[in-house]
């Protein structure tokens, strides 16, 4: 089951987010339905077709949880009215370079 986010118009370009089952870690939904912890990989969509690419997500539970809409550019970058929490789960924590994925941990 999604979780209850902002609802974003077919026109918003988005791309499917979620939580990889196996480990915790953030993952973003791939072309090819597959999960990359790269942003970079994830497939940018708009149109009335994304809430199918949602659905199939959805019951991908096996392999992730909870997936949900993540508003981007159509570029791929962050943005929208969750831009900072979308910003700490994909680059990691705030407290300290040293830490999380710009550090290099992942």
């Amino acid at each position: 089951m999604s979780s209850e986010r902002p609802k974003l118009g077919p026109d918003v370009p988005k791309v499917v987010t979620a939580w990889l089952s196996a480990s915790g870690r953030v993952v973003y939904l791939t072309k090819d339905r597959g999960w990359s912890e790269d942003l970079g990989d994830a497939e940018v969509m708009t149109g009335v077709g994304a809430t199918d690419v949602l659905a199939w997500a959805v019951q991908d539970q096996t392999r992730v949880s909870d997936p949900y809409f993540m508003q981007v550019t159509a570029d791929g970058q962050i943005t929208g009215r969750e831009t900072i929490r979308e910003t700490i789960r994909a680059k990691g924590p705030t407290n300290h370079p040293m830490f999380g994925k710009q550090a290099g941990n992942n």
